[in-house]
């Protein structure tokens, strides 16, 4: 049910759209805000919150659909929930959760997260933002960079530096609502692909934060994003099926309707295998996606199946979309057909919430212990 909901949703406010979102780099607000109205916008979060209650197989199996149609608006998604609408519930406090689940939940806001700085991707923990302490308030300087919906987002949980260079335990995550003295954003713009979500650069000019915007505690906030993470993979690596499949049923659908040597190529061995190659390793990627989404349901540890499944999925993304421009020939090559953006979608897979070559380092950590 979830994906027929999901699906026709997409096919009808979606779909028409895409191109026009693609070329104009525009972040469908509205459309978010729709999406809120569905229950897509806090799907695993509890009802006494304003969310949908559900699991996290219903909330990969909505990414997925949405990725099969557009990367862009399913990343969207995809950090609303699971980075910024799921630090505040994993980790904050009871108000709040109380205050701000809601909003996000129903689209009412719309949620940012920002962790990466220009000088500080994977080595996260040499940001140079720092929050200094003035009496009730904490005091915030720096910038934050390639922040999804860091420029249309209403409210933004924000990691930056309290302690040393290099402590784990020196990083503490803020509560920054829009509209805050200090607080502005630049977009990103000319990306190569998932344009239909909004990335901004975050600029603190002497920010000013109450104490009670501070989510857990003091100099814990590295360690609460790693958890939060370790969650957002699921997302990703379920975002990047669906943009696999979406590119892999273009390719079966091109393959039956393109004729050459008197018949269409699916028939020909060079172009059957490569669609056998794509349906397998789709398959195999939905189900390591599946697989960490189960022991997340179930509270198991999934640092190891995250890492499995965003690492496998991203990469296996890529394949599909490249894949699918060869299939498609010239054609592939034009915007007039669907498996040029697929390849253009599928690249930021590998590279947003842990590169390819950390989800390597992880998954090494975890069975060399």
């Amino acid at each position: 049910m979830i994906a027929q909901m999901v699906r026709d949703f997409a096919e009808k406010e979606i779909r028409p759209n895409l191109n026009k979102w693609d070329a104009e780099e525009f972040f469908p607000v509205y459309t978010m805000k729709q999406m809120g109205e569905l229950g897509l916008l806090g799907m695993y979060i509890p009802e006494e919150y304003g969310g949908s209650g559900m699991g996290y197989f219903e909330y990969a199996t909505a990414l997925m659909e949405l990725g099969k149609v557009c990367g862009g608006v399913g990343l969207s998604v995809a950090a609303h929930n699971s980075l910024c609408t799921g630090h505040i519930y994993y980790h904050g406090t009871e108000e709040q959760k109380k205050k701000y689940l809601p909003k996000l939940c129903s689209g009412e806001w719309i949620g940012a997260w920002g962790l990466t700085e220009p000088n500080t991707g994977s080595d996260a923990m040499r940001m140079k933002t720092t929050a200094v302490k003035d009496g009730n308030e904490w005091v915030i300087n720096g910038a934050k960079n390639w922040i999804t919906h860091g420029l249309s987002g209403d409210v933004a949980v924000v990691l930056v530096r309290t302690g040393d260079l290099l402590d784990s335990k020196g990083i503490t995550a803020f509560i920054i609502e829009k509209g805050t003295p200090g607080f502005s954003a630049v977009k990103i713009k000319d990306k190569l692909g998932v344009r239909a979500s909004e990335t901004a650069e975050l600029i603190f000019d002497n920010v000013r934060v109450p104490e009670e915007n501070v989510i857990g505690e003091v100099g814990m906030g590295f360690v609460q994003a790693m958890k939060v993470l370790d969650g957002g993979r699921i997302s990703i690596a379920a975002l990047s099926c669906g943009v696999a499949r979406g590119a892999y049923e273009a390719s079966v659908k091109y393959a039956k309707e393109r004729e050459q040597f008197g018949r269409p190529i699916a028939q020909f061995q060079g172009i059957s295998f490569k669609l056998a190659d794509m349906a397998t390793q789709v398959e195999a990627a939905e189900m390591l996606t599946f697989q960490a989404a189960d022991r997340k349901n179930k509270g198991l540890p999934m640092t190891k199946e995250g890492a499995f499944a965003k690492y496998f999925a991203s990469e296996v993304s890529v394949t599909c979309g490249n894949e699918a421009v060869q299939i498609m020939g010239g054609y592939g090559y034009t915007k007039e057909y669907p498996a040029e953006k697929f390849l253009r979608d599928a690249k930021l897979m590998t590279i947003g919430e842990g590169t390819s070559e950390i989800q390597k380092l992880v998954i090494s950590r975890e069975i060399l212990k």
